[in-house]
């Protein structure tokens, strides 16, 4: 198994949703890489910047171990190029773990695999996550099968503990 995990993100990231699972996965003895719409430097939403590994054109997903997808607006900036969907399908068809809070659910409805699994979000992409045949919950952080999910960065120690538990299967 690699012991890499890649974090697909763009613009407007929240960025304590990135930093805050990056430690929690590095604890575990992961390497984290930081893969972008195209490579360049990441502008957080509140003025953080980010150094990116790769493009997605560069990056190949059955090089990762797991896929964390943060929130913030990065997601509805990734939706713009399906390429980033196709990365990150391969997460779930292979059952490696996928990890994403906040507006990152919203995200993997793009993946066309959301039907079945148990999920969480912030709350006002709920529709969007049922509309996708997943099946919401207001819980802190939701695990199901390889997806696990969370709402928001109040719930981060609980994410970062799911993150941990699943690094260590």
């Amino acid at each position: 198994m690699s012991e890499k995990v890649a974090v697909l993100m763009a613009d407007y990231v929240e960025e304590i949703e990135y930093t805050s699972p990056k430690e929690a996965i590095e604890a575990k003895g992961y390497t984290v890489e930081v893969i972008s719409p195209d490579g360049k430097e990441i502008n957080g939403k509140n003025g953080e910047k980010f150094t990116s590994d790769k493009s997605i054109d560069d990056a190949k997903a059955e090089d990762y171990a797991a896929i964390l997808i943060p929130g913030g607006f990065s997601p509805d900036v990734l939706r713009g190029n399906p390429k980033n969907a196709e990365f990150a399908k391969h997460f779930l068809e292979n059952k490696k773990p996928t990890f994403s809070i906040c507006h990152g659910p919203q995200f993997l409805v793009d993946t066309e695999l959301l039907r079945g699994y148990d999920i969480t979000s912030v709350a006002n992409v709920k529709k969007d996550l049922e509309n996708a045949g997943a099946i919401y919950h207001d819980e802190s952080v939701i695990v199901s099968d390889n997806l696990i999910t969370s709402r928001t960065p109040k719930d981060l120690e609980d994410f970062n503990n799911a993150i941990q538990e699943a690094l260590t299967e």
